[in-house]
């Protein structure tokens, strides 16, 4: 695995690492707490994330599927270039800046927090299967139509970048909550 995959590989290991310590020893009245009107509970969180991955995983599929149909196999490293860096970076917590979030990721109210956790993880894996799987494309060379960001494309190593740091912005917003609920 080149070793800006395996980075990608490790930061999302560690996103499940965190989300099942945030979810650790929560009831399900304390998972789905929220706290304030139109805040996200830790639950909402998760289930946030894993509709955005399972969202993103489509057009990063699509166009994988159609830089492999054309042969375009790696040739540098999987990092995004400026523009998808400093989206990337936009999105890292701490979240300064708060942002609507498109009404396609919105997550389900109050949804159960072993179900919300679950499919989290689950989408994980969809990401960890898709590195995997194309590893050998040219992952910084080959662009996706973003779906949440209109008339934007982005290099499938920018998506991969977005998803790892999309993460840690809802993970980082979780654990606030908990605190806040003083668990």
């Amino acid at each position: 695995m080149p070793p800006e995959l395996q980075r990608l590989l490790d930061e999302l290991d560690a996103a499940d690492r965190d989300a099942k310590s945030v979810a650790e020893g929560l009831d399900e009245q304390q998972g789905t707490w929220r706290p304030s009107p139109g805040a996200w509970s830790v639950a909402e969180c998760f289930d946030h994330l894993a509709v955005s991955n399972r969202v993103y995983l489509v057009p990063l599929r699509q166009g994988a599927a159609r830089g492999r149909a054309q042969g375009r196999l790696r040739r540098k490293p999987a990092l995004p270039g400026i523009i998808g860096g400093w989206f990337a970076r936009y999105l890292e917590p701490p979240a300064s800046v708060k942002t609507k979030n498109p009404r396609i990721t919105t997550p389900r109210t109050s949804p159960p927090l072993a179900d919300s956790l679950t499919a989290f993880l689950e989408s994980q894996a969809g990401v960890h299967d898709f590195i995997r799987t194309n590893a050998d494309l040219d992952l910084a060379g080959i662009r996706f139509v973003n779906p949440f960001i209109r008339g934007v494309r982005f290099s499938l190593a920018t998506g991969l970048h977005v998803i790892a740091a999309h993460d840690r912005r809802h993970l980082w917003q979780a654990w606030n909550v908990r605190r806040a609920g003083g668990q």
